[in-house]
C-alpha cells in the first residue's frame, strides 16, 4: 500500500460559503414558492420551488459531512467505498467527497504512552486545556503524527547466563505512512507494543547483566566486556534497530530507545547482591594488601639506608608480620610490649 497525500482539497471554506448560499436558497426558494402559489397561473412554478427548496433543506446537509479540519501534525486516511481514497496530511481546512469515511483502527487503543494514557481504566481519556475538558472518546479518527513515547511494562528476562533480570524501556516512535500504519497491521500501536516487547527479549537475552568472562555479545566469535549495566548505550541502540526493523512494514519510524529500569528479579537479588559486596570486598582487601607490602618494603630499606638497626632474617620476619597485621587490620592495633628477646 503506498501513501497518496491529498493536497488540492484546501478549498474547505469556499465550499462552507457555498453551502450556506445554497439553503439561503433552498429557503428563499420555499417563500417563493409559497407567495406564487396564491397567483392563478403559477402553481406549478409554486410547487417546482416549494419542493426543490423542500428537498435541499432535506439533504443539503450531507454535503456538510466533506468538511474536514486538520491541525499540524495530524492526519487523516480516508476510503471511498472501501477503496484508500488519499491522506490529508497538512493543516488546513478541506473539502472531501461527503462519503468518503475516516479510518483509524488504533483510535480507541489506549496505551501506556505520552498523550494516549487511560490507566488501564478503559474509560474515555479525559484532557484538560485551560480549565476546559475535552474527551477523547475514540470518535476521532484522526491519526497523530507527533513524536509519541512508549513506555511499556517492565518485563522479566533472562540474560545470557540464566539470571532474571527486570528491564523496561522508553521508546520514541511516530508514524511516518499513514496508509502502511492503517492498511498494513490491524492496529498499529497494539503492534508497536507487541514488537516492542519481543526485540526487548531478543537483545537482553544477548548480555548479561554485569561484565562476563568469555561471553560474545557482538557475535564476532571473541568474548568481550559488554553488558546490560555497563553498555546500556550500546544496547540501548540495538534495541531500536531491532525494533524498526519489525515495525518499518507498519509505517512506523523508531527515533530513540532508552533503557528505564534495570535490575536483577527480586529472587535473586539479595544473593547477587552478596556476590556484588563480596567482589568488592576483595578488591578492596587486594588494594590494602597491595600497599601494605609496598610500604613494608619501603620501611626495610630505608632501615637498611639508615643503618640504625642490624635485622637478621628471622627479625626481618617478625617485622615484616607485624607491619602487615597492623595495616592490614580492620581494626586499630593494640601493642604488646615485649620486654625480653626474641631468643
Amino acid at each position: 500500500m503506498k501513501e497518496k497525500i491529498l493536497n488540492h482539497k484546501k478549498n474547505g471554506l469556499a465550499m462552507l460559503f457555498l453551502i450556506i448560499l445554497l439553503y439561503a436558497a433552498g429557503i428563499g426558494c420555499v417563500i417563493l414558492g409559497g407567495n406564487l402559489s396564491g397567483r392563478s397561473g403559477s402553481g406549478l412554478l409554486a410547487v417546482f420551488l416549494i419542493v426543490l427548496g423542500f428537498i435541499w433543506i432535506a439533504v443539503g446537509w450531507i454535503p456538510l459531512l466533506g468538511l474536514k479540519i486538520l491541525k499540524p501534525q495530524e492526519a487523516l486516511v480516508l476510503t471511498l467505498f472501501g477503496n484508500y481514497a488519499g491522506t490529508l496530511k497538512e493543516e488546513g481546512f478541506y473539502y472531501v467527497n461527503p462519503f468518503c469515511s475516516s479510518v483509524n483502527p488504533a483510535a480507541k487503543t489506549r496505551l501506556n504512552q505520552s498523550g494516549d494514557v487511560d490507566g488501564g481504566s478503559g474509560k474515555p481519556l479525559m484532557i484538560s486545556y485551560g480549565g476546559a475538558a475535552l474527551s477523547s472518546d475514540g470518535s476521532n479518527r484522526k491519526i497523530s503524527l507527533k513524536v509519541m513515547t512508549l513506555n511499556n511494562s517492565r518485563q522479566k528476562i533472562n540474560d545470557c547466563l540464566g539470571n532474571p533480570v527486570e528491564i523496561g524501556i522508553a521508546v520514541m516512535w511516530r508514524v511516518v505512512d499513514t496508509a502502511k500504519a492503517v492498511f498494513n497491521v490491524d492496529n498499529y500501536k497494539e503492534y508497536l507494543s507487541l514488537q516492542c516487547d519481543s526485540a526487548l527479549r531478543d537483545i537482553v537475552r544477548v548480555y548479561p547483566y554485569d561484565v562476563a568472562p568469555n561471553v560474545d555479545t557482538t557475535g564476532d566469535g571473541i568474548a568481550d566486556e559488554g553488558s546490560l549495566r555497563g553498555s546500556s548505550e550500546i544496547v540501548a541502540s540495538r534495541i531500536r534497530n531491532e525494533i524498526q526493523q519489525k515495525v518499518a512494514d507498519a509505517g512506523l519510524e523508531i527515533l530513540e530507545a532508552r533503557i528505564t529500569y534495570l535490575a536483577y528479579a527480586p529472587e535473586i537479588a539479595a544473593v547477587m547482591l552478596q556476590r556484588q559486596q563480596a567482589s568488592a570486598v576483595i578488591d578492596a582487601r587486594k588494594m590494602i594488601v597491595d600497599g601494605a607490602v609496598g610500604m613494608v618494603e619501603m620501611a626495610l630499606e630505608r632501615l637498611n639506608e639508615k643503618q640504625l638497626v642490624e635485622l637478621d632474617e628471622e627479625r626481618k620476619a617478625a617485622m615484616v608480620s607485624n607491619l602487615l597485621v597492623v595495616l592490614c587490620g580492620n581494626h586499630d592495633a593494640q601493642p604488646v610490649v615485649n620486654s625480653g628477646s626474641l631468643y
